[in-house]
């Protein structure tokens, strides 16, 4: 668990062996994450119009999560989008620059997030329930999906990886359900098929996924599940 929560967080232990066991524990750390984001967006709303109020609420998730995941889908954009052979993607990927496609990505998903937050009334049980979606489709990848490097940042993970976390989608969807109705299980649903589709494409460009393509699928998991959310029910 002290894994999990140092790797996805800013918090937890540093230092210390990443292991396969780790992965059971991302839901976990999505609920846990999602539940304090909630509060965030809760008590800002009372101080605040509900556009800074959910600003506030993007700006907390990247301060929590150290924007790892943020710079995952930086990565990948520039890595996926492009027309490249395997070799340049992935190089691509490893390189620490940033370009035109991870600019234009990381824009477009920050003002759908604090849109999307703003346009309806702040709840808790909502955002616990997307972010620990988010996390458990991704904690099932290392078992379903080969590794697309020899070695990387996602290695130790791989041995002992299990495809149950993946079933912990359908509590997350009756929790958003409970905090925003039938809009947060379809918003949950359409954030896992989103996860789903960043995986699939990954496997057919780079032969697998990569750890910056977890961190891309947990972004575009929760953006878009926040925008179905968001619609007018």
């Amino acid at each position: 668990m002290r894994d999990a929560f140092a790797l996805l967080t800013t918090f937890g232990r540093r230092g210390g062996r990443l292991r396969a066991g780790a992965l059971a524990w991302f839901p976990l750390v999505g609920v846990t994450l999602g539940a304090g984001l909630g509060c965030v967006w809760w008590a800002s709303e009372r101080l605040w119009p509900r556009f800074v109020a959910a600003a506030l609420t993007v700006a907390a998730d990247l301060a929590l999560t150290g924007a790892l995941h943020l710079d995952g889908l930086a990565d990948a954009a520039d890595g996926l989008l492009p027309h490249a052979p395997r070799e340049r993607r992935l190089e691509i990927m490893r390189d620490p620059g940033v370009g035109a496609f991870a600019v234009a990505v990381v824009g477009i998903v920050l003002i759908l997030r604090v849109t999307a937050l703003s346009a309806r009334a702040p709840s808790i049980l909502l955002l616990a329930g997307i972010w620990c979606a988010a996390r458990a489709t991704v904690a099932s990848v290392p078992r379903l999906v080969p590794y697309a490097r020899e070695k990387g940042i996602a290695s130790p993970l791989l041995d002992g990886a299990r495809r149950w976390p993946a079933l912990l989608v359908v509590p997350a969807a009756g929790l958003a359900a409970l905090g925003a109705g039938i809009a947060g299980a379809v918003a949950v649903a359409a954030g896992t098929l989103a996860a789903v589709g960043i995986v699939a494409l990954s496997r057919r460009r780079l032969g697998g996924f990569t750890g910056d393509v977890l961190g891309a699928a947990i972004v575009v998991a929760e953006t878009l599940a926040l925008v179905v959310a968001a619609a007018k029910w």
